[in-house]
């Protein structure tokens, strides 16, 4: 594979995995937090309604949760795509 390709394929797999988390989080964050929060205040967690919980703190813990799942998926494409004749 030359050199030019495997860059090509590695931002490739970059903006792949950026624009699947991304998604994610727009899910989480828009999806449960503001247009689902209705069903969702139906139920509750604790004392609280999960739809007013997740626009407080699931979706915060989702985003960091994304942080640890980028670091490490990216932490496998360098590893993958590291050039092994240095």
């Amino acid at each position: 594979m030359s050199e030019s390709s495997r860059r090509q394929t590695y931002w490739r797999a970059n903006i792949a995995l950026i624009r699947n988390l991304l998604l994610v989080w727009a899910l989480v964050s828009i999806g449960f937090s503001i247009l689902l929060v209705e069903p969702l205040n139906q139920i509750h967690l604790g004392r609280l309604p999960l739809g007013f919980w997740m626009a407080q703190q699931g979706s915060i813990f989702v985003f960091v949760g994304l942080i640890f799942i980028y670091a490490t998926q990216m932490d496998k494409l360098d590893r993958k795509f590291s050039n092994k004749d240095k």
